[in-house]
Order: structure tokens, then sequence, then C-alpha cells
């Protein structure tokens, strides 16, 4: 029960500090280095799998991208482009902090559900998959998004 606890402040702070890395970034124009790297990085984490206790079967693993990829939408609908000054930002939705902490508190409730019926490693392993489904997909999204902008950066102004 303590890790129960434990993890879940742990998520709040992580969902908390997301929002202000966010908004942070807004303030700057956005490039494909910094689309690209936080799920380049964050993918280094799946030498988890090579310890037993993380893994999972291979339904568990369809089943926790698929729910990232469905949990992406939210994100992908809201995180927006504006060309500033020869410049592309990503621009803050209003709806970000709700649709993160909704996400946040789903999260948190399948994980006291399934917490129950699988080892805290699995729940691991699977939380962590839903995340990298999620994070891979929304920066796919965002890439193109980026990409559709950056040719009309390049189009001579007639």
């Amino acid at each position: 029960m303590p890790w129960v606890i434990i993890s879940t402040v742990v998520a709040i702070f992580m969902g908390v500090t997301m929002l202000f890395v966010r908004l942070k970034s807004a303030e700057k124009p956005i490039s494909k280095q910094k689309i690209i790297l936080p799920p380049l990085f964050m993918s280094s984490g799946t030498l988890m799998f090579l310890f037993p206790v993380f893994q999972v079967h291979w339904l568990q693993v369809f089943e926790a991208l698929a729910i990232g990829i469905i949990f992406s939408i939210f994100l992908i609908k809201t995180s927006r482009f504006e060309i500033h000054q020869n410049q592309i930002y990503l621009i803050p939705s209003k709806a970000f902090i709700f649709i993160l902490f909704g996400l946040l508190f789903i999260r948190i409730a399948f994980k006291l559900i399934i917490g129950s019926s699988i080892s805290p490693g699995e729940t691991s392993g699977m939380f962590y998959l839903l995340a990298l489904g999620m994070i891979f997909s929304w920066r796919l999204a965002m890439l193109r998004d980026y990409h559709k902008l950056e040719k009309q950066l390049e189009k001579p102004s007639q």
C-alpha cells in the first residue's frame, strides 16, 4: 500500500512538472529536435524489460500501447502551432491542464484497479508502455504539423 501512495504522489508531481515545462517551452520557438528528442530519451526505459519482474505478455503490450495511443488523441487535438516572426511556436491550449490531470487521474484509477491483479513490476511495465505509446504518437503528430508549417515558411512570399 505505501508503494501505491508513493507512486501516486510521484505521478502527480511529474504531471505538475510537465505542466510547467510545457508552459515555459511555449515562450521559445520549437524545433524538430525539441519534438523528437523527448520520446527518444524516454525509449531508453525499454531496457527495463530485460529484467523478468517488468516483463509483460504480448497481449498486455498491445493493450497498453493501444490505450496510450487513444490517450494521445486528446493531446494531439489540443496541440497547435503558429508562425510568429518566421519562427514556429507551440501554442499552449487552455484545455491542456484539464487534459493532463484528467489523463493522470485515469492512469491512477487504472493502476489501482489492475494493480491488485498483476504484480507491481508488470504494472510498471504496462504504464511505461502506455506512456510510450502516448508520447510517440503525440510527437509524431506534432512532427507532421511542424513539417506543414515549415514548408509554409520555405515558400517565397508573393
